[in-house]
């Protein structure tokens, strides 16, 4: 039982519990290939069967896809800064791949993490490698909801990783090593007796 105490007996809670970071970091990479996978395998799918000028319109109106070749960010913005946005987007994906998924042991905050590392894999490959050329490339996007930016399955999965970072933040107070902010900042207690 006492292992499941922290000093002054205090019960640690089970998901404060240090994981097996081996197995959270591949949790958030096996999300990370899935999420990439996805995205491309639906902008191949929609630049094989969409035509821009005749988008299909689903559930009633509330989807539409709308395929378009965005060089900007969301909502058309940047449009002229392709090439800065594809360098943001390189050093983006290090500070996940090399600073954050190793540091990582919360199995919630691997999930986040391997969200925005798909969301963010998944446009800078079209950044890399689609037309006009490397670093100048056009995000694909295809789905549109009413009074909305076109967005992609990489979109989504960035826009997952951000509710479930502020729910950890603002709501559960947990940090990607597990511990809640409040645990964290208790002082360590002192292990020789003052006289």
């Amino acid at each position: 039982m006492s292992a499941l105490q922290a000093a002054g007996g205090t019960a640690i809670v089970a998901s404060q519990l240090p994981g097996r970071p081996a197995g959270i970091r591949l949790l958030a990479v096996a999300l990370a290939v899935a999420g990439v996978v996805l995205d491309q395998a639906t902008k191949a799918a929609a630049l094989a069967n969409l035509d821009p000028l005749h988008p299909p319109v689903l559930l009633g109106g509330l989807v539409t896809l709308q395929l378009v070749r965005n060089p900007g960010a969301a909502f058309g913005m940047g449009e002229n800064l392709t090439v800065l946005l594809t360098c943001i987007a390189i050093g983006a994906f290090a500070f996940v791949a090399a600073y954050l998924i190793p540091r990582v042991r919360h199995r919630g905050w691997a999930v986040a993490e391997g969200f925005l590392l798909a969301g963010i894999l998944g446009n800078l490959t079209d950044r890399l490698f689609r037309e006009p050329g490397p670093f100048r490339g056009h995000v694909i996007d295809f789905i549109q909801l009413p009074y909305f930016a076109i967005f992609n399955v990489a979109d989504m999965c960035i826009t997952a990783a951000a509710v479930l970072i502020i729910w950890f933040v603002v709501i559960a107070q947990t940090g990607p090593d597990g511990l809640r902010f409040a645990d964290a900042q208790k002082p360590a207690p002192s292990s020789a007796r003052e006289p």
